[in-house]
């Protein structure tokens, strides 16, 4: 007896397993800037936290300012302010504290964090987006 023809029904999950390339495209941004990130605390110099972002860029040896997502107001526009008057590049992440902590390999929220020497990253040099 010849076999029977499966339905038409049947083959179309196999025609909706084309993936999203927004979401995609988002994400890997996402992966490309916490690799950067883990890089730079690898090999490079940063300091965590509020109080030493603000005296690291009132030193002027800041290069990058990483701000978190849920950063009050009043502390991100310290930040941004003092970035701007010494012409310091600020990035404002995607997640909030306990996500920037998890990015830089620690187990405690970084509501901020500066980057004073990049290392073997390239996290300075090219736009993070």
């Amino acid at each position: 007896m010849p076999p029977k023809n499966k339905p038409a029904a049947a083959e179309a999950p196999a025609a909706a397993v084309v993936p999203a390339t927004g979401k995609k495209a988002k994400k890997s941004v996402g992966e490309s800037i916490n690799a950067r990130l883990a890089l730079v605390m690898k090999s490079g110099k940063y300091t965590l936290g509020h109080k030493s972002t603000l005296r690291s860029i009132r030193q002027g040896k800041a290069k990058l300012i990483l701000i978190s997502g849920n950063c009050p107001p009043l502390r991100k526009s310290e930040l941004e302010y003092y970035a701007m008057l010494s012409k310091t590049a600020v990035h404002h992440y995607a997640g909030n504290n306990i996500d920037l902590g998890t990015a830089c390999g620690k187990y405690y929220r970084v509501g901020s964090l500066s980057i004073i020497d990049a290392g073997d990253s390239d996290i300075i040099s090219k736009p993070l987006s």
